[in-house]
Formats: C-alpha cells, structure tokens, sequence
C-alpha cells in the first residue's frame, strides 16, 4: 500500500495545568549544564526526560546507559503521575508560535518513514553517527518520539485556511516560556476537519526538514529494525514508520544567522591573516558591528575590530545552489584553505553561535581569548534551503537557525 505524506495520531500531552511546568527547550539547544540550570526547581520540566543526564552524576557520560534509563523512568513516573496524558483517539493538532511580531502557525502531524526514504519529505544535511545513535537510543528507551521534527511546505492556501479555522476557538494549550515565545496548542479531532487536513497535507508533492535531520534519520533506523523480517519498505503501517513532526508554510518561518567562531588563526600573524583574506575577497574596516545585509557579505571581529567582507558576486550560480550559500562561500575560502578547517562537523578549532545570541556573543569570545575570529553570516533564506534540498545536495553544517524554536514535552508520539 502507498503510504501517506502524514496521519493523524493518539498524542501524549500534559494536562492543561501541568503544561506550563512540563514544556522545555529543545533538546540540543542547550547545553548539559544550562539544562541543569534551567531544571532547578522543576521538578516536571521535560528537560528531566530529553536530558535526563542532568538527574545523574556529572561524571556520567551523556550517551550511557543510564542515561536512557533515567529518561524511561521519568518519562513513565510523569505518565503515572497524569502529568502526561493519551488522547483517546488519533487527532491532528494546530501549533502556533508568537515571538514578539513573528506570529507562524503550522499542524503537529505523524510524518512518513516512506516519505523520507524516497526523498518525497527532503534533506539538507549530512548526519553524525553518534548524534543518530543518541536519538536511536532515546526513542528505544521511551517507546516514543518526544522531539519533534521541524518541517515546511510550499505555500498552501487551503492548508493555511484550514489551520486557522482550526485555530479560531481558545487553545487547549497555552505557554509563555522563559525565552518569551508563546506557544499555543489545539487539538484537532473532528472527523471532518482531519479528513480536510489529510487530503490537503497529502497531496502535497514534498515537504523539507528544516530541523531535525537527526531526529527523522533516527526515526527511519528504528523503523527499520522494527519491520518484519524480509521486509526492506516501509509498508506496514505501524506507528514507528511515522515520526513526529510539526509543518509549517515557509514563508512563515524565520532564520536567523548562524555564526562562527575559531579558536585560533592557523599560525598566521594578524597582518598575515588580513592579507590572506583580502586575497579572496574584499576587506573594509567598519567603525561599528557588521551586520550582513545581503548574501556575499560577511563580517568579522578580529583583535577588538569589525571587518566587513564581501565576496564576489560572480561566485553565486544558481546552477550550484550549495556552493553558493554565504556559508559554503566563507567555508571554501577562508574556513578551508586559510585557516586549515576541512571538516566543520568534527574539528573542534570552530563552534557556532546562533543569532540568537546577537554579535555581542561574537565580541565575548574573541575578546575573551578564548576564540581568535569570528564570522558574522547573512541568514540563509528559507528558499535557498529548499533549493539544495531539490538539487539533492547538503548544506553546511550549521547554516541555518530556525527562531522561535519548538517546545518539548507538549506533545509526544508513543509508539504502540
């Protein structure tokens, strides 16, 4: 049988007054020790269960056991407890965000393990072994998928009409976090209105990660290891060939930049650095922080000064919509050749910090010492990523970051 795009599904979700207190930033947004800071004095934020590294010794390693088991146990205790409840029947549900001015509203859905392997729901990033493994290991542990993958689709009208007839009622759920992103839940469960939802979602040729690459190839591999034996497709229509997502139209979601920090000038002298650069691009002084305003451009914080740098635009080709990412365009020609960084993913030399944290986070870290040079990015455009993800390439790592970003814990997909 063909699989469809998305189904709806039973969710497990805190009770209307416990949803405050559960809901919790995602994962791998914070670190080990934000989280244990975030965590103090809640005892039922989700953090206990999507980083339950932060109930055990800080010797623990992050990926052992017993980290996975601490997770189930709070995971089943918040269940027990009726913090966490099913609903009784498969249902779709809306999700808006508001941050300020930005206001996106999209559909908690399950999304297709089959969609997936044909590419019919698309990538744009490579993946690590050890961070699938860690999701692997999390979703086996739980029997469920507690971190939502974040999804868009092309402009919908329907789509778009339906969620806020969908929406017009009170929320069922309603979260002002401490990032000051409110969060807003209705459950969906009305025959007609999941019938209208299904056709809509279901007919929609593709649909592209825009978070969450390690979460959905994790979900694959689980659903992998689950089917039948001499079955290689994902037809059984079981819960673990869907994984948790939520949709939103593209033109609704925001990115913001995603900068670069290295932590020191690969032998080079300041000057010699300088002039290394300029022999790739443009280097202009800037009085004050460098804010990219357009592709090509870049800035960079270097011994106490702000430097802006532009590449030329006869590097852009839309036949290579990879390489001309203002990303890759920093990567292959400073990143690389200058400062002897060829692997983002895995040289420890770089970090990333999202916009989020603003240009002054750049300034702290060089200033520091702790980095030597940091990189200011335009943001990559949401059409952009879906050009790379159409053409079948990748992405580099960290280009982009998705702002507002989901909650955990507000709704989970158990696997039956």
């Amino acid at each position: 049988m063909d699989s469809p795009l998305i189904r709806p599904f039973a969710g497990l979700r805190p009770r209307r007054s416990d949803a405050a207190a559960v809901a919790a930033p995602p994962y791998d947004v914070l670190s080990s020790d934000e989280a244990r800071q975030a965590a103090i004095g809640k005892p039922l934020s989700f953090l206990h269960v999507s980083k339950a590294e932060i109930d055990l010794p800080r010797a623990v390693d992050h990926y052992a056991p017993e980290v996975y088991a601490k997770s189930a146990e709070n995971f089943q205790r918040m269940i027990q407890l009726g913090v966490l409840q099913r609903d009784q029947r498969p249902s779709y549900y809306a999700y808006r965000m508001i941050m300020d001015e930005h206001v996106q509203t999209g559909l908690v859905a399950a999304a297709s393990v089959a969609a997936y392997e044909s590419n019919r729901i698309r990538k744009h990033e490579y993946t690590r072994p050890d961070k699938e493994d860690d999701r692997v290991r999390q979703i086996e542990a739980l029997n469920a998928q507690t971190g939502p993958v974040l999804l868009a689709h092309m402009d919908d009208e329907q789509a778009e009409a339906l969620l806020a007839q969908a929406t017009a009622g009170l929320p069922d759920t309603d979260v002002l976090t401490d990032a000051g992103v409110r969060h807003l839940l209705w459950c969906i469960d009305d025959d007609r209105t999941i019938a209208q939802l299904s056709q809509v979602f279901n007919r929609m040729p593709t649909l592209y990660i825009a978070d969450g690459h390690h979460r959905s190839a994790a979900a694959a591999r689980v659903a992998a290891a689950r089917r039948p034996p001499a079955t290689t497709a994902a037809t059984t229509g079981g819960s673990a060939e869907f994984f948790l997502s939520v949709i939103f139209p593209a033109r609704q979601m925001r990115i913001l930049d995603y900068n670069r920090v290295v932590r020191d000038l690969n032998g080079y002298s300041e000057a010699e650095f300088l002039a290394a650069v300029a022999r790739c691009c443009s280097v202009q002084p800037c009085t004050e922080p460098c804010r990219p305003d357009r592709p090509t451009v870049c800035g960079m914080y270097l011994n106490g000064r702000w430097y802006r740098l532009e590449f030329p635009a006869a590097w852009l080709s839309s036949a290579d919509p990879a390489h001309s990412l203002d990303v890759s365009l920093l990567a292959e020609n400073i990143l690389g050749p200058v400062l002897g960084i060829g692997d983002l993913r895995r040289d420890t030399r770089i970090d990333f910090v999202g916009g989020g944290r603003g240009l002054a986070e750049l300034e702290r870290r060089v200033d520091s010492a702790e980095m030597a040079v940091a990189f200011a990015m335009c943001p990559t455009p949401m059409a952009a990523l879906m050009r790379v993800a159409d053409a079948g390439q990748v992405m580099p790592p960290k280009s982009t970051w998705f702002d507002p970003k989901l909650a955990d814990g507000l709704v989970s997909h158990v696997l039956d």
